[in-house]
């Protein structure tokens, strides 16, 4: 992978850029309304709004509950926000990029190389007292096109075992088997270890440095040595790890149907504890 570009970009940056980068509002609460009235209260100016549920993912079913989405809805629904195919992509939410993580993979896995998280999302924009801008956006069509194959690792239930890390990106408790307020199944993939998404962020709720999330990842064997998978609850946090090892330098693949999808088939086992 490329070492010299990061993942990521500060409010400073992209105010200094805003011009010459599509920029999308993925603002997403897990089980609550959309996010476009947010947009719509005020966002990063020239931001198109794109929906996580309807945009990055599926409807649920075997595949959990935010399954990839079909590649032509997902190419429909970039170039409705106006992305492009030779112009640089800055996602950001205000989840501190767990849902920013999800579109950054996305486009990144069908075949955009240069698509960047805004760290701090939302709230290092405003504290950083940069423009706000109100009101639905109208963005002119883009032309960006999926790539049929793909250009970010991904494994499957049938394989998600085979690697040599496996990374559970939940909250302890959830990983534990402690507490399950989402899923019908509490517990984790036999084998998996726990990197919780609070540990790629330091007190402000930006990334760690890249020499400390190596440092994070090192301790449970996930090194640009070992082959590394992330899941979580359904495939959208865990990206969160992922964009964190990318930015370590550990390329890790994605289990996108996630514990979720692991659960709809009762015959997989299934481990509690820490």
């Amino acid at each position: 992978m490329d070492h010299d570009f990061s993942p990521l970009i500060g409010p400073e940056e992209l105010a200094a850029t805003l011009d010459d980068v599509t920029v999308l509002d993925v603002r997403y609460v897990m089980g609550g309304p959309p996010g476009r009235g947010l947009h719509e209260a005020g966002h990063v100016p020239g931001a198109a709004y794109v929906d996580l549920d309807a945009d990055l993912a599926a409807p649920p079913g075997a595949g959990g509950r935010h399954p990839l989405p079909d590649v032509g809805t997902f190419e429909a629904a970039m170039r409705r926000a106006g992305v492009r195919d030779g112009r640089s992509v800055v996602v950001y939410d205000d989840w501190q990029g767990r849902a920013a993580a999800r579109a950054w993979w996305l486009l990144r896995h069908r075949g955009h190389d240069d698509v960047r998280v805004l760290d701090g999302g939302w709230t290092a924009w405003r504290e950083a007292g940069h423009p706000v801008e109100q009101g639905a956006v109208q963005t002119a069509p883009g032309d960006f096109t999926a790539a049929a194959d793909v250009r970010m690792p991904v494994v499957g239930a049938d394989d998600v075992r085979e690697v040599d890390v496996l990374v559970d990106a939940r909250a302890p408790e959830r990983f534990a088997g402690e507490s399950e307020p989402v899923d019908p199944v509490a517990g984790h993939i036999p084998g998996a270890v726990n990197v919780p998404t609070t540990e790629n962020l330091d007190a402000r709720g930006r990334f760690r440095l890249p020499e400390d999330l190596r440092a994070v990842y090192a301790r449970v064997g996930a090194t640009d040595a070992t082959t590394v998978a992330a899941y979580c609850g359904s495939g959208v946090t865990a990206a969160h790890d992922v964009l964190a090892m990318e930015v370590a330098g550990v390329r890790a693949a994605l289990y996108p149907g996630s514990w979720s999808g692991w659960i709809t088939d009762r015959g997989r086992p299934v481990a509690t504890g820490r």
